[in-house]
């Protein structure tokens, strides 16, 4: 899910720097590029993902042995 943030947070950042806007309050399209950066680092890190015992099972949907 941070990785589709990251993804819409890069594209704003993309668009900014392309028209050469600012949003006031000093956002600029880099500010948008470290944000997304910042997201990304946190989606490999794991954060946001569920855990192994999250009540249904593996994350993966793998079947346990019995």
């Amino acid at each position: 899910m941070l990785a589709i943030i990251a993804a819409i947070v890069f594209g704003l950042g993309f668009l900014l720097d392309l028209v050469n806007a600012r949003i006031p309050g000093g956002f600029s399209g880099m500010t948008f590029v470290l944000l997304g950066l910042t997201l990304l680092a946190l989606h490999q890190a794991g954060v946001g993902t569920a855990g192994l015992r999250s009540g249904f099972g593996k994350w993966r949907g793998g079947r346990t042995r019995r």
